[in-house]
């Protein structure tokens, strides 16, 4: 295959509503895996957030109690401190001191998630995220799995939380999951499987590409609604 272009063949349904983008897209992920499990029980099994949606972490969690091997790389602030990896950390340990002063309701749910996601053999890394990162992967045959900010992916109007209705007024940034299935290096293009059907990129299609450089601002900037990563997941080693 030309090592300039390199597209996946991942097949993706639609979302059932607006918060269950993260079990969809683990579902396409676990299909191209030739791991067939119905959406439904994908839906049903995903920890979800009283708030609506899920988090990355609670994906992984999935993937790793059915056997796959899962790698997280965040870019997210609110819940990683850049020093805990610049030395020979505990990240569990740093995990539970900082919820013990940080009272927010969504830091504790990360931080236990995070905890159970590491003492499940999960890996969690921080590392540039560049171009050559996401290659790294597609070459290798591994779809990425990854939480961003919808709002700057789409290049559309803010969301009213109430009724999911684009408004450049009274809405706010919304996050969302896609799955990243190729690239093309001549055109500096990516390649992305979406489970939001219809969507602001591609109206009627769920599969379409979008500028590199936009991607990666959109990863980063879903810190904003605690996502900001990618989820690594494949099947462990013989």
């Amino acid at each position: 295959m030309d090592d300039n272009k390199h597209v996946l063949t991942v097949n993706i349904k639609p979302q059932p509503d607006d918060v269950t983008c993260g079990p969809t897209c683990l579902h396409a992920l676990y299909n191209y895996y030739q791991d067939h499990l119905d959406m439904e029980v994908v839906i049903g099994e995903v920890q979800q957030l009283k708030s609506g949606g899920t988090l990355a972490v609670y994906l992984g969690i999935h993937a790793l109690q059915r056997g796959y091997q899962a790698t997280i790389y965040t870019y997210n602030l609110h819940i990683f401190d850049p020093t805990w990896f610049t030395e020979n950390t505990q990240l569990h340990v740093k995990l539970r001191q900082q919820a013990s002063v940080k009272r927010q309701l969504r830091i504790k749910l990360a931080t236990d998630a995070y905890v159970q996601f590491l003492s499940l053999g999960g890996k969690i890394l921080y590392e540039e995220l560049t171009p050559r990162l996401l290659k790294k992967y597609l070459v290798k045959q591994i779809p990425i799995l990854t939480g961003l900010s919808a709002t700057y992916l789409y290049q559309c109007a803010r969301e009213i939380a109430e009724t999911n209705q684009y408004h450049d007024i009274k809405g706010e940034p919304s996050g969302h999951f896609v799955l990243i299935k190729g690239y093309d290096r001549d055109s500096r293009m990516v390649h992305i499987s979406d489970p939001l059907n219809p969507n602001p990129v591609a109206k009627t299609e769920q599969h379409y590409q979008v500028p590199i450089d936009r991607l990666i601002n959109a990863i980063l900037l879903g810190i904003v609604t605690y996502d900001a990563n990618l989820l690594i997941i494949q099947p462990k080693k013989s």
